[in-house]
């Protein structure tokens, strides 16, 4: 199979693979006429998987996900680019990293950063990407788009034939231009029909930590907030923790596992933070994984009481806008704050904890907002979402 990669322009450098002519979907199926792209991390017959570094990987072996969704119609483009094996939030690679769709020398966010930007050029329909940490929503909302966290462990969304980052927190799930995209996609793979939602008597928790976040940020939130409650839902604002000290020992010493074989090597090819951060976590003892096995026990806890009292969590997907390419720290009420650390207390939670998400643009360009409902109830959660995005649109 030819790949047609470097005769077709792509500036920003979202694509990875591209073959001569696409995979097709089988004709007739629920999502015939739909092309998707493949964040390359997943296994696909016949297409290299790179997933983005210089350094050698596994073979995560054939994605049953990517064979169900060309069996139901879907026709596969081709394969996009990510933050180096998935490890960061900005789209930085071996390969030059991915610039924003939009505004050329920002970042479009990471890890899925090429399937964000395949989606918001319109390439393609909808977007095969991974979740770890945010790496669906961050460049949903940096790019104003959709995306879609299932519940960990969602039967139509497995991972097998993934390369993994975390097998604690990994998640695959679909971006897209809107929820109804992304709803057609997951009815295709459920056979279930999502039911709409009606926003009225929604008891909605608004975390939005004052000092985590830009003032066009929690102004953009406030707005979503004001049209939930437009709609006849009551939003009350809450709290919860920085998570960081659960999910950043246990995403690492788990990567370092995958990474294993590749960590033996003088000098396995990896960008310099990426090798850092696998030593890092190949360095963290039993004792100190488990600790924050233990401490991710007490999140979920806290969480599952949260989604008790609430139907619906409402909170930002981003701290600010789209960040410079480069930009390592930014400027926050509380202080200039790391921008790895600012993105991802935000978002790591539901990864950390499991619970599904949907990343939806609010009407402040490239600033995103998460819808947060309690786990398993996926199909509940895109039905107030498109009930959201029509308010939001004012259709």
């Amino acid at each position: 199979m030819t790949d047609a990669t470097s005769a077709v322009p792509d500036p920003q450098r979202a694509w990875a693979f591209r073959p001569a002519s696409p995979l097709p979907g089988a004709p007739g199926g629920p999502l015939a006429g739909l092309t998707f792209s493949v964040k390359d991390l997943f296994g696909v017959a016949g297409w290299p998987l790179r997933a983005s570094t210089r350094a050698p990987v596994p073979d995560p072996g054939p994605s049953p996900l990517v064979t169900r969704l060309l069996a139901l119609g879907a026709s596969a483009v081709g394969k996009t680019h990510l933050h180096e094996i998935a490890l960061g939030i900005t789209g930085v690679n071996g390969f030059g990293g991915t610039d924003h769709p939009f505004l050329p020398g920002r970042v479009p966010g990471g890890s899925s950063s090429g399937a964000a930007v395949s989606v918001a050029l319109k390439q393609v329909d909808f977007a095969l990407g991974t979740d770890t940490g945010g790496s669906v929503r961050v460049p949903a909302a940096w790019c104003g788009v959709v995306g879609f966290k299932p519940t960990r462990d969602h039967p139509a969304w497995p991972t097998d034939g993934v390369l993994p980052l975390s097998v604690t927190c990994d998640h695959a799930g679909p971006l897209a231009r809107d929820v109804a995209t992304v709803t057609r996609v997951h009815e295709a793979l459920t056979g279930q029909t999502v039911p709409e939602a009606a926003l009225g008597g929604l008891r909605v928790g608004l975390w939005l930590p004052g000092g985590w976040v830009t003032e066009d940020v929690r102004a953009a939130l406030r707005d979503v907030a004001g049209a939930l409650t437009g709609a006849g839902a009551t939003v009350e604002d809450v709290d919860f923790p920085e998570v960081l000290d659960a999910y950043s020992p246990i995403v690492l010493s788990e990567a370092a596992q995958v990474h294993r074989e590749a960590l033996h090597l003088d000098d396995p090819g990896f960008l310099p933070f990426t090798l850092a951060s696998l030593r890092q976590g190949a360095a963290l003892t039993d004792a100190e994984v488990q600790a924050a096995h233990e401490r991710r026990a007490a999140y979920r806890a806290q969480l599952n009481d949260l989604l008790t009292r609430f139907d619906l969590l409402l909170a930002p997907a981003v701290p600010t806008p789209p960040p410079a390419q480069g930009q390592d720290e930014v400027l926050l009420p509380d202080g200039p704050t790391p921008l790895r650390r600012a993105v991802l207390r935000l978002t790591a939670p539901f990864s950390l904890l499991g619970a599904p998400v949907v990343a939806l643009p609010t009407r402040t360009a490239f600033i995103g907002a998460q819808l947060i409902a309690p786990h398993g109830q996926d199909d509940r959660l895109l039905g107030l979402a498109r009930a959201l995005e029509r308010t939001l649109d004012g259709a």
